[in-house]
């Protein structure tokens, strides 16, 4: 993830920046919304976009004009959906190409469609399908972010991998090579991710938990006949 400026072929970079832009444009709509209707909302926003940042710029070196890193996009997908992921995700890896030369104006639109658009949506997929079969939140979180991270990662071997398939095998070929040199770094960097995002959201629980509850992520539910109160997932 964050592959280097120029280092796709122009083509390439074209066609990726136009497959991301409908998802960013949309994504602005669903902010705007968002910001207009609670702007209370935009604390927790600033902070979904900002763990985004601080993960996605601690990098590691993989795959040449590559490199492995936490993506943080799961948290912001869990809390505002996916839509409003792809803004944050991709205002994240703008500043980081600017600031960090980090990824790159002409790999801008390859790093958004793997990072902000592929991943959010997968990890949101995941906690749907979790939270549907009655697994415990945090047990939800965590394999939201892990599959977020690594999700990513398998879009960009693919990214790589049509944009310099191997002489011999072809796609295939360079596809199992991308992917089998990212998984050393990114599957336990995946894990972290996962536990550090369980963390974070424990502490949204205790701090936030009105917010969650308006956002769908907890549901207060009051038992008329225990006068107990029981926390459930909403969304």
């Amino acid at each position: 993830m964050h592959i280097a400026e120029g280092f796709l072929p122009p083509a390439h970079a074209v066609a990726w920046g136009v497959a991301s832009a409908p998802f960013v444009v949309h994504g602005v709509r669903s902010l705007t919304r968002e910001v207009r209707e609670h702007p209370e909302s935009t604390l927790l926003l600033g902070a979904s976009g900002a763990f985004t940042f601080v993960l996605s710029a601690l990098k590691l070196p993989s795959v040449t004009g590559s490199c492995s890193h936490p993506t943080g996009t799961g948290l912001g997908a869990i809390l505002f959906r996916p839509p409003i992921m792809a803004v944050l995700g991709t205002i994240t890896l703008l500043f980081q190409a600017l600031l960090l030369a980090h990824g790159g104006l002409t790999t801008l639109g390859a790093n958004v469609f793997s990072m902000a658009i592929v991943g959010p949506w997968a990890g949101y997929a995941v906690y749907k399908l979790l939270r549907r079969s009655n697994v415990p939140l945090m047990v939800t979180v965590f394999f939201a972010a892990f599959v977020a991270d690594l999700s990513t990662y398998c879009v960009t071997s693919v990214q790589l991998a049509l944009a310099f398939p191997d002489p011999g095998s072809g796609f295939l070929g360079a596809l199992g090579k991308f992917g089998s040199i990212f998984a050393v770094t990114q599957i336990p960097l995946a894990v972290s991710e996962g536990l550090l995002t369980v963390l974070v959201m424990r502490l949204l629980v205790q701090s936030s938990k009105g917010e969650l509850t308006r956002l769908g992520v907890l549901v207060a539910q009051k038992q008329a006949r225990t006068g107990t109160e029981t926390e459930a997932v909403g969304r």
